[in-house]
């Protein structure tokens, strides 16, 4: 059955340590169902609560606007996910409380990143780094916004959800808390704990205007409002994206400098783990 329009029914209800008191929600959502982590995936972890609700059929980019839109009001964080029989609907995931992620800050998990991976590296992979070499540039500065993140975020949703993906609705108070509530261990083979990964993406909210539009098994696509739009500004980002994902850059380009060029401008970021 649909889920109907107005207070929030039972099911949404409990992805809520205070059971959704006072939530709303006015949109009406197609048929879908809690997914609860398989508490044998995480060595028997006992949760108290389902992780998140996830649709039974593909959504269109602007159901997922209307529902960015309530978000004040329902407490719910739309992601559009990937369709695939796992890790969602098998319970593959691992939630975790979003005030862990306060115990985690973007810079120091770059430097400790790139610190990691110069001690292992040769001469001629430290080269790809250029140019900063063996030593973390820190964090970049703010972008300079080209339009309201929600205004960018709804043009990405759309620009999504032509590939046919189902609707996930997470209790976050914003999108990279998500990452940790729902349990996603996208970054494979670099650091699949999500907690310090969302402090990462809430630090690219602040100061690119970003926004969790979808996830997927090992991907993730934000919605970027104020991207760099010099050289400069865009390899500097590209060396916060490397220690973020690695993947996007060694598996691609290759080297932040052209990886740099690939990002100036753009209004989505788009990464993959292999």
């Amino acid at each position: 059955m649909p889920v109907r329009k107005g207070l929030l029914p039972p099911e949404l209800r409990e992805l809520f340590a205070d059971d959704g008191v006072r939530r709303e929600l006015t949109v009406e959502l197609p048929p879908g169902v809690t997914v609860w982590p398989d508490p044998t995936f995480e060595r028997g972890r006992p949760h108290r609560r389902p992780a998140f609700w996830l649709s039974d059929d593909p959504v269109s980019g602007e159901l997922w606007s209307q529902l960015r839109a309530e978000h004040p009001a329902s407490g719910l964080w739309p992601l559009l996910m990937e369709e695939s029989v796992q890790p969602w609907s098998v319970g593959q995931i691992a939630p975790d409380d979003a005030e862990r992620i306060d115990l985690f800050h973007a810079q120091a998990f770059m430097d400790e990143v790139w610190a990691d991976w110069v001690e292992l590296a040769s001469h001629d992979q430290i080269g790809n780094l250029e140019p900063f070499g063996p030593v973390s540039p820190g964090l970049a500065e703010p972008g300079v916004p080209v339009a309201h993140p929600d205004v960018v975020a709804d043009w990405y949703a759309r620009e999504l959800a032509r590939n046919g993906t189902p609707l996930g609705l997470v209790a976050a108070d914003r999108g990279a808390d998500a990452l940790a509530v729902m349990g996603w261990q996208g970054a494979v083979n670099h650091n699949e704990w999500a907690v310090p990964l969302a402090a990462v993406v809430r630090s690219w909210e602040e100061r690119f205007g970003a926004r969790v539009v979808g996830v997927g098994f090992n991907t993730l696509d934000l919605s970027v409002a104020a991207p760099p739009t010099t050289a400069l500004h865009a390899v500097h980002v590209a060396a916060e994206h490397w220690t973020f994902c690695p993947d996007t850059i060694v598996q691609g380009p290759g080297t932040l400098e052209d990886y740099a060029e690939l990002i100036k401008g753009r209004n989505a970021w788009s990464f993959w783990w292999d």
